[in-house]
């Protein structure tokens, strides 16, 4: 049926969006980020004010 026609584009388009969605939620929060671990010493510069 023609009249049915757009009804089942917004259903495949909802449905390929979801999927879109779910991957790449899942990606993001399957990822695990490991920081290099590195000494870094932060120097902070000590200011005698003389007034």
């Amino acid at each position: 049926m023609p009249q049915m026609a757009p009804l089942n584009w917004v259903s495949l388009f909802v449905y390929f969006i979801l999927i879109f969605l779910i991957f790449n939620v899942s990606i993001y929060f399957i990822h695990l980020y490991q920081p290099n671990k590195m000494d870094t010493k932060v120097y902070t510069k000590k200011i005698n004010w003389k007034w």
